[in-house]
């Protein structure tokens, strides 16, 4: 587990803290989509440099790279040996949405673009409620054919609070005693 794409159902499901602790466990470098997608004022990249980006990131040796963009999905997918997909009920992800706006309200979080601070609108909510269930059926299709592209590739799916939580825990204690053990084979 060296290339890890994080994907979720929804805006508000996790990706961008579970790519984090995720990240602080494994000791690899997290890059977070929206944050190449998005230039200061909420301008959108180009094609271009979007995928250009992500072209880059995914020479590397090791990463996760946490974010949807199915647009630009072939490109991670092509190096990436492991997807873990997170999946909470619309209403959770709607919540977890409006919480983060009240929590970074005049901000720019980690995960954005430079220059991005924070904002909710009715195209925002239009989209993840109109998203939300057909990307949740397309997901099966998408991971299948992942899979079966080479059966060495893992996709992990976490579909509540608790699983979501357990993972990182066994993670944490897995790979805190090989690091406490084997220290220059941290990363299997």
């Amino acid at each position: 587990m060296k290339r890890i794409m994080i994907m979720g159902v929804s805006a508000g499901v996790g990706k961008s803290t579970f790519a984090r602790k995720l990240g602080d466990i494994l000791q690899i470098d997290v890059y977070h989509l929206d944050a190449h997608y998005w230039k200061p004022g909420w301008v959108e990249a180009t094609v271009d440099e979007f995928r250009g980006a992500q072209e880059e990131v995914v020479k590397k040796e090791q990463w996760i790279i946490e974010g949807n963009y199915t647009g630009t999905y072939d490109i991670r997918a092509s190096r990436a040996d492991t997807i873990i997909y997170l999946e909470l009920p619309l209403s959770v992800c709607l919540f977890r949405v409006i919480k983060r706006f009240l929590m970074n309200i005049g901000r720019t979080r980690p995960d954005m673009g430079k220059g991005c601070k924070e904002k909710i609108d009715y195209q925002f909510i239009k989209f993840i409620i109109s998203t939300y269930y057909p990307r949740k059926n397309k997901m099966a299709d998408c991971f299948n054919a992942f899979q079966s592209s080479a059966p060495e590739r893992k996709v992990i799916m976490l579909k509540n609070k608790r699983a979501i939580n357990d993972y990182l825990h066994e993670t944490r204690l897995k790979y805190s005693s090989k690091k406490e053990i084997f220290p220059e084979k941290f990363i299997e």
